[in-house]
């Protein structure tokens, strides 16, 4: 092997080292950013969470901001309603007037999402915007993955309604008080002449 041969092995192992020292802090670079990224909260103006979470995508695509803001949660359950005898189905705030975005907090991240239309503040002071604790997050994405329903129903007290299940099904009873928190009421139900109380939940009755 000539001399001129083994410089050029030598350069090309040098080129090799310095390709995987680059790949190297890159990989460390990734990972440091990883542990700065945290979840914060968004305040918006009322009614604007949706169009702030779309608003927000945009601007991230456009602004090629996707390795400071990664995600955007307005965080929603599914609640039932009783109608006539007829479920219908919404989606209902957890936390109306705010959105969750994951992000690495800088000057470009916080003028990114400070600025989107709809967007009043993040919570924390006006310079230092507070992250979320990890195992808070952790709660509020699971009601909102997890989908718990709430049923509501449009009845009030001197109500009249029909049993529809349970122990006293196609019986018909006059509602004394209501529970909307727990989706049950208390009824009147006419037995042998005599009024008897009874718990109810929404599902058991159907609104006269």
């Amino acid at each position: 092997m000539t001399k001129k041969e083994k410089t050029m092995e030598e350069q090309l192992n040098e080129e090799l080292e310095a390709e995987r020292a680059l790949e190297a802090e890159k990989e460390q670079e990734q990972k440091a950013k990883k542990s700065q990224k945290r979840w914060y909260i968004v305040h918006t103006y009322s009614g604007y969470e949706n169009k702030v979470k779309v608003n927000l995508e945009k601007r991230i695509e456009y602004m090629n901001m996707a390795d400071k803001i990664f995600r955007v949660e307005v965080p929603q359950k599914t609640v039932v309603q009783m109608k006539s005898g007829k479920k219908q189905e919404r989606e209902e705030k957890i936390f109306p007037g705010y959105v969750l975005v994951e992000m690495i907090m800088d000057e470009d991240s916080w003028y990114v999402v400070r600025h989107t239309t709809g967007v009043s503040k993040f919570v924390g002071s006006v310079k230092k915007p507070i992250p979320v604790r990890e195992s808070e997050i952790k709660r509020i994405l699971h009601k909102t993955s997890s989908q718990v329903e709430k049923v509501e129903l449009d009845v009030k007290v001197g109500d009249k309604i029909r049993i529809i299940s349970g122990p006293f099904a196609d019986f018909d009873a006059d509602i004394i008080e209501v529970y909307p928190d727990k989706s049950k009421l208390r009824a009147n139900v006419s037995i042998f002449g005599r009024e008897t109380p009874v718990e109810l939940e929404y599902n058991q009755i159907n609104k006269l």
